[in-house]
């Protein structure tokens, strides 16, 4: 199993647009694609310096050849929907495989 993490730090004038976009817009189409199991949103508990609110979305899914299968097929268009919110967020991408589960 491999979880795809995408932690985000969004500036606080488009924090609640954005948190909504997330839940009802960005996370189910997601998981629409089929290579994405369960996603898990939660808020990271740090002070960042630059300010914003940092939040961690973790996409299951069920290996790395599922994963370059979204990057190959669906990554590009899902990403260009995030231009609401241009010049507002950083965001950083780890692939993480899971080891034991207990």
């Amino acid at each position: 199993m491999y979880i795809y993490n995408v932690t985000t730090n969004i500036q606080e004038d488009v924090h609640d647009k954005w948190v909504e976009w997330m839940k009802t817009e960005h996370i189910p189409d997601m998981l629409k694609t089929g290579k994405f199991t369960k996603a898990l949103m939660t808020r990271v508990i740090v002070n960042e310096e630059m300010g914003g609110v940092t939040y961690s979305v973790q996409y299951t899914t069920q290996n790395k050849q599922m994963l370059e299968r979204y990057y190959a097929e669906d990554a590009q268009e899902l990403r260009g929907k995030t231009a609401p919110f241009e010049g507002k967020f950083v965001a950083f991408r780890t692939e993480l495989e899971v080891i034991s589960e207990q």
